[in-house]
């Protein structure tokens, strides 16, 4: 069994994150070996959650924008790192240890920050649809 670090899931309200975004997240939870590592597609992952490649290549690129996903230098096909502070870990000492680590590397400049988006003002709100309702044809 798997340890999950917490300490990004409780600001995932902040990240503006689209429902494709959170699907995609949560495949890649679902897929990673300890310590946040995910060998897997995006197609595979994607399809895992009911999302079209052209979705799933955006949701990537939302998950990465915001730093919850990590890509290697090299960007070997296949490859993505989840956040130390949303990986899981095989032991609570693996965390502690990783956390800690994560901390010192941020501070350092090393590895980025989970980045949530900074509006001067909030984005707008979806306005409602009226519902639809049907007409008489003419004639």
């Amino acid at each position: 069994m798997l340890i999950q670090a917490s300490a990004g899931f409780g600001m995932l309200y902040r990240l503006d994150l689209t429902k494709a975004a959170q699907d995609l997240l949560s495949a890649l939870v679902e897929r990673q070996e300890p310590g946040g590592e995910v060998n897997a597609s995006q197609a595979e992952l994607g399809a895992r959650v009911g999302l079209s490649r052209n979705s799933a290549n955006t949701a990537m690129a939302l998950l990465e924008s915001r730093k919850l996903v990590l890509r290697p230098e090299d960007r070997k096909y296949r490859t993505y790192y989840l956040h130390p502070y949303v990986a899981s870990y095989a032991s609570q000492e693996e965390l502690e240890e990783a956390i800690q680590d994560a901390a010192e590397r941020i501070a350092a400049g090393e590895l980025p920050e989970i980045t949530a988006p900074l509006y001067e003002t909030a984005p707008p709100k979806r306005q409602p649809q009226a519902p639809l309702r049907a007409i008489r044809a003419a004639g």
